[in-house]
């Protein structure tokens, strides 16, 4: 039993309604883990007072919570797990892009809810520096909303208007970094001890050396290394992103204590959902490439334990693009598990079903996704085809070789596919962050870009155009069917196209990622009534497919994917159930029709009572001779009656 679950038996039980006595017993219960966790960070002989001012910091931020909120907190202890349900589907946005500023997105909220979206996630909207500041992850404070947004009040205003109409808010915390502008570091530059010591700061490079030994470089092109020199103070700093962002160092635990005032504050502005940014790199050491080490994984369930005593209400999603065995530990492993991060990005799933469109072939997807081991059943999955970032090409290596492919040549096709290298291929992408050396690059662009219908549109190719917007849905299809939340990236429910403008700005001309961060096309969206535009035939296809996975609770995160080998590589298959319905997800990657056996199908009762129904087609589904035939890029969302 995990500690939420604890929780929730807790509130069940008890007819108490009172927050500050429930607060008591949420203490009482997590006090031990919190103690264990702490300690293991800290040693005990010379940081108890720390550990003292710990369990004096968690009345005193659960006094300032707001009474609006604590009330909240009770209701969703009482409802368990209301992120696992199939009504959640997600939306990803820049305020900026999407409509001008926070007042301009709260305008806004007819659109979400005439597409079905109830979980926005908003990209960081604080403050930062005016020239680079990494799309806002450079962060100059925690709480402050930057003026192009509008005010904090404007937010608060959101928030509350987003409570009243069921709509759920994620928002960054850029946890593993400041910007060179923050408070903390400019009393650092100005020689102050105290806060010198909230980040990795060397007198010379004979530390920061060692360090490069085996330390990766995250962008290779433009910020290499991971420290640098600052005149002004005479020092080294650590800077694993890019020279203007500090990392944070843990090791201190006064940096902790203050990191959680500032995640209980930000959860205390009505946010549902935290999304810790790069907590795979929170912890540093010596030695090690200094990502996914264990202390890491200690320090996010210590934040997530003091938290859920002060706001159990809020809950934590793992911003880590690793491979799939490591994916899964921020759920929690041993005396942790389930108590770590609820949430974690199904990256693993998003570079497959890219990877699948590309070769026209499931078999990486099965061999690499039989490979992760269940997640815990109180946590869930982002599901996601896009996103405002590069898509990685982290797969495994043996498993990329027991398909008899050579791994690096397979990356380059990939590369080469989605990059504009091969004539014959439909996708207009671009190479982020490649590097000469190793051949290891990313790839960005827009989805409907990178499956086709913007060379679709340029070549006035009908036939492309139709594959490309079949795909799009069958991508999506995917994501809305999989177990988990799924999240749309703003502009994807209307096929937008690349957005070259970023290349005119000096600021964003070198980041290929722009090309993927266009504006909301509010012009496309006014015109949707025209349904011969690929944008409406795009938009009306995911509103229907949105509602359906709605009318139908089989669509729950219960941790009950089960994935199907059909005999077929073109095909994919994975079956969702729950105690009293069945849902067969079946869709061909191939641009000619795949035929598949249903023997193993029928024993899975969904021929029992005659014919089963597609929701997809809204019709029966009938088999020849034993086999169902999948058009190409088709979905099939076939429920056992």
């Amino acid at each position: 039993m995990t500690q939420a679950q604890l929780h929730q038996l807790l509130r069940s039980q008890l007819k108490e309604n009172d927050p500050k006595v429930l607060f008591d017993l949420r203490l009482a219960t997590n006090v031990s883990l919190i103690q264990q966790l702490f300690f293991s960070l800290y040693p005990e002989q010379t940081h108890q007072l720390h550990f003292e001012k710990l369990l004096k910091l968690l009345p005193k931020l659960f006094a300032s919570r707001p009474e609006a909120l604590k009330k909240q907190d009770l209701r969703r202890l009482k409802a368990g797990n209301w992120y696992q349900s199939e009504q959640m589907v997600g939306m990803q946005l820049y305020v900026e892009h999407f409509n001008k500023d926070l007042k301009g997105l709260q305008e806004k909220i007819p659109y979400f809810k005439e597409l079905g979206i109830n979980f926005i996630h908003i990209m960081p909207i604080t403050t930062r520096p005016k020239g680079e500041n990494d799309g806002g992850y450079a962060v100059n404070s925690y709480h402050e909303v930057d003026k192009r947004y509008g005010t904090k009040k404007d937010l608060l205003a959101l928030t509350a208007e987003f409570r009243k109409q069921g709509i759920f808010l994620m928002l960054d915390f850029v946890v593993n970094h400041t910007s060179n502008e923050f408070p903390w570091a400019k009393k650092a530059v100005q020689g102050d001890k105290k806060y010198q010591g909230y980040y990795y700061i060397y007198e010379d490079d004979t530390i920061p050396l060692e360090f490069e030994k085996n330390l990766p470089e995250v962008f290779p092109e433009t910020s290499p290394g991971n420290f640098t020199y600052v005149p002004k103070m005479e020092k080294w700093v650590m800077t694993v992103f890019n020279s203007y962002q500090w990392d944070l160092n843990y090791t201190n635990p006064e940096v902790f204590l203050e990191m959680l005032t500032n995640l209980v504050k930000l959860a205390d502005m009505g946010v549902d959902v935290v999304r810790f940014d790069a907590l795979a790199f929170l912890w540093k050491k010596m030695g090690t490439i200094s990502q996914n080490l264990p202390e890491a994984h200690d320090l996010i369930s210590l934040f997530r334990m003091c938290l859920q005593v002060v706001a159990p209400g809020t809950i934590l999603l793992a911003e880590a693009i690793v491979a799939p065995t490591d994916i899964i530990k921020y759920f929690g492993e041993g005396p942790t598990k389930g108590n770590e991060c609820e949430m974690a990005y199904n990256a693993s799933l998003m570079a497959l079903l890219w990877n699948s469109i590309a070769t026209k072939k499931t078999s990486l997807l099965y061999k690499s996704w039989g490979h992760v081991p269940p997640k815990p059943k109180d946590c869930t999955w982002i599901n996601y085809i896009r996103c405002h970032d590069d898509i990685g090409l982290g797969y495994e290596n043996h498993l990329i070789q027991e398909l008899g492919w050579n791994p690096s040549q397979h990356r380059k096709f990939l590369l080469d596919y989605y990059c504009q290298r091969l004539d014959w291929s439909p996708a207009t992408g671009r190479l982020f962050m490649y590097n000469p050396k190793t051949g290891d690059g990313r790839i960005t662009g827009s989805a409907a870009s990178l499956l086709g219908l913007e060379k679709g549109l340029s070549q006035k190719n009908d036939s492309l155009i139709d594959r490309s917007i079949s795909k799009i849905i069958m991508m999506h299809g995917i994501i809305l069917a999989f177990g988990g939340i799924p999240l749309i990236y703003a502009g994807d429910e209307i096929a937008t196209l690349n957005d070259y403008s970023f290349q005119n700005d000096p600021s964003k001309k070198d980041d290929s990622r722009w090309l993927n961060r266009p504006l909301q096309d509010w012009e496309t969206i006014s015109k949707l009534e025209n349904n011969q535009l690929p944008s409406s035939k795009v938009f009306y296809e995911l509103r229907r497919l949105i509602a359906i996975r709605k009318e139908n609770p089989v669509f729950a995160d219960l941790n009950d994917v089960a994935l199907y080998h059909t005999g077929n590589e073109h095909i994919l298959v994975f079956e969702r159930t729950n105690k009293k319905e069945g849902l067969l997800m079946i869709c061909n990657f191939d641009e000619s029709p795949q035929v598949m056996e249903t023997s193993w199908v029928k024993k899975l009762g969904y021929f029992a009572q005659g014919d089963p129904k597609d929701l997809v087609s809204d019709s029966k589904i009938k088999v020849n001779s034993g086999l169902l035939e999948v058009m190409p890029y088709q979905i099939i969302w076939l429920k056992k009656n």
